[in-house]
């Protein structure tokens, strides 16, 4: 039954797109409701509900208060770290971002202008997004383990207006400090905000000393109340979030206000079973997508609670931090990557700490972010005794690809495979040429435009790297850049990236930038990066140096420099360790280096050497040092 009730919405959305968005659109509060729901006029760019207005804080906070849930929890703050614990309902939240709109408004941010927001998992990081979005501003939260150079980049492309964030973040080691970090950032830029807002932390004040550098609390004490959202079309830009290019250059992913809304509020209920008055835990940054979309965006939209977490699955004080912080909110649904799943079985192999917790409210567990290994799919199963369900997404995407629809039609679970193609995604597998392949067979994996609503736009003022990067390979397809095959049940398996992209506990990270910072380095004639199985992390970064003849240095020197060099210039979110002296790199006769054959090689499978190669001794001297 729950097969046949998927099989009919996946039909209808694909067969009659129309008629099935502008029923899901009933479920968003409009200032101008839509009668349309795709516009294909600039294709192959799309545009969702493009004669509709709204507001997005309006949906995601006002509404909720104004059907009477002001009392409802909207967000539980549970920082360890800080030995934090407290909640805001939905009035509460409401007050605060109209006060942090105001103190917005008043630095002349409007309607368009963009906030690049740089905090760790605080409240004030939520209420600064969502007091962007009551403006029509558009916010680029950048996430706080990044360094200068990572800063500086993101904030010379989306030009803030205003900049936003905190004295500090916490981690279990100790704190780091954010302001040293940001003012080497704005050393490094062209453009320069016109003011910095800084939250002081009890554990990292800071003394403010440029004239544009405000308090946060100061600036929200005088801040006259924003107290009527800003209307804007369901095409504006919500949002830009920037994701790793394998060129180094970050791409800055742009997503809408009305697609955004409407996909969001739908995805919850029917992919998570999330819904008005339910709690859900997602562990993760609000940094990263998952942190936009299921920590911040769709729980407010749905109006559950979401709880704000800041800490680690282990060490936080142990490996019970999870199951404790689901006892004590009585979570209904976790939502993490299997990253962290793999250090909690590494601390607590047979899952003791679990039993010391009610988790009577648990009704699921959700992963994604990187492969789910079938080892720890069993492992969560068994030990929580809840249905571990995978789902596969991208930050270009918003929302699930594929998934289990939990809260529409429950199908059977496969381990490795995060079950079928969402409704709104038509998902190929396509060869090198574009035919398309039989079940089980792997090749790329590909979706049919147009792209549902909710997913990428374009990116930030460049249309033409958007298409060029994703749209031009296979014609009338979106190159995710993950290859897999689908089975014969129509269930997807992806197997892992298809281009210089890692990811690194669901991280994805630039091997072409960390290379930039290895090549820099005086030492180095030639380098390349690769990404290698991890265990805990999912996949770990690589370096392989050719040294320049006549240079005298050892390898321990020469691995502490590029350590540092690459913490520095990328941040510790690299996680990059380890560097090996190699005489030469493979590469093909165009001179193009073999990085998939040399990961494959360092994983232990059989590579694919393409007949291409210009020197395969190379290729057999390094072998050894690969495969260490």
């Amino acid at each position: 039954m729950s097969e046949e009730l998927y099989r009919a919405a996946w039909e209808r959305c694909a067969h009659s797109p129309e008629e099935f968005w502008l029923e899901q659109a009933k479920l968003v509060d409009w200032i101008r409701p839509p009668q349309r729901a795709l516009d294909e006029a600039g294709a192959p760019i799309y545009r969702w509900f493009p004669d509709a207005t709204l507001n997005t804080c309006a949906n995601a906070v006002d509404r909720h208060v104004a059907a009477g849930h002001g009392d409802r929890p909207a967000i539980i703050y549970d920082s360890p770290v800080s030995s934090t614990q407290c909640s805001w309902t939905y009035r509460e939240l409401l007050g605060e971002v109209k006060a942090a709109a105001g103190m917005l408004s008043g630095l002349g941010v409007s309607r368009g202008d963009r906030v690049v927001i740089y905090m760790p998992m605080v409240p004030e990081a939520v209420v600064a997004m969502l007091a962007c979005a009551r403006l029509g501003a558009v916010h680029s939260v950048v996430f706080g383990g990044f360094a200068p150079a990572e800063l500086a980049t993101r904030i010379d492309d989306a030009r803030p207006r205003v900049v936003v964030a905190a004295s500090c973040g916490i981690e279990p080691k100790g704190v780091v400090e954010y302001k040293p970090l940001l003012d080497a950032a704005l050393a490094l830029t062209t453009h320069q905000p016109d003011a910095v807002v800084l939250k002081q932390r009890a554990q990292c004040p800071v003394e403010l000393t440029n004239p544009r550098e405000h308090d946060w609390d100061n600036l929200l004490t005088r801040a006259v109340p924003c107290e009527q959202p800003v209307e804007v079309k369901a095409t504006d830009p919500l949002y830009i979030l920037y994701t790793s290019g394998t060129t180094g250059k970050p791409k800055g992913v742009v997503r809408d206000n009305g697609g955004h809304a409407v996909a969001l509020t739908w995805a919850l209920g029917a992919v998570f079973d999330v819904n008005g008055g339910d709690v859900l835990f997602t562990a993760s940054d609000v940094g990263w997508v998952v942190g936009h979309s299921f920590i911040v965006y769709a729980p407010l939209l749905r109006g559950a609670t979401t709880v704000l977490f800041e800490g680690k699955p282990v060490g936080t004080p142990d490996a019970s931090t999870f199951w404790r912080v689901a006892a004590d909110h009585r979570v209904k649904a976790i939502f993490t990557a299997p990253t962290a799943i793999r250090a909690i079985k590494r601390e607590d192999p047979l899952g003791h700490l679990i039993d010391r917790h009610d988790l009577s409210s648990l009704k699921t567990l959700f992963l994604a972010g990187e492969r789910l290994d079938p080892d720890t799919y069993a492992w969560a199963g068994e030990r929580l005794g809840v249905p571990v369900v995978d789902n596969w997404w991208q930050t270009e995407t918003g929302w699930p690809v594929a998934a289990n629809l939990r809260g529409l039609a429950p199908m059977p679970l496969k381990a490795g495979s995060p079950s079928v193609p969402v409704p709104g995604y038509e998902v190929h597998v396509l060869d090198a040429e574009g035919a398309r392949l039989p079940p089980g067979n792997e090749g790329a994996i590909c979706l049919k435009l147009p792209l549902p609503p909710g997913t990428l736009q374009t990116l930030w003022q460049a249309d033409n790297r958007y298409v060029s990067a994703y749209l031009t390979q296979y014609e009338g397809y979106y190159l995710t850049g993950d290859g897999g095959y689908l089975d014969d049940d129509g269930y997807l398996y992806v197997m892992g990236r298809t281009d210089d992209v890692i990811n690194v506990a669901g991280h994805r990270l630039s091997t072409g930038a960390m290379e930039a910072v290895l090549a820099a380095h005086p030492a180095i004639a030639e380098c390349a990066v690769i990404g290698v199985r991890d265990e805990l992390k999912g996949q770990v970064p690589r370096g392989l140096v050719v040294l320049k003849a006549g240079t005298e240095i050892t390898l321990e020197q020469l691995s502490r420099e590029l350590v540092a060099r690459v913490r520095e210039e990328i941040g510790a979110v690299a996680v990059f360790k380890d560097v090996r002296v190699v005489d030469a790199l493979p590469k093909t006769r165009s001179g193009k280096i073999l990085r998939k054959t040399m990961r494959q090689l360092a994983d232990g499978d059989t590579p694919d050497i393409p007949p291409t190669i210009e020197d395969p001794l190379v290729l057999r001297s390094i072998a050894p040092q690969l495969q260490q």
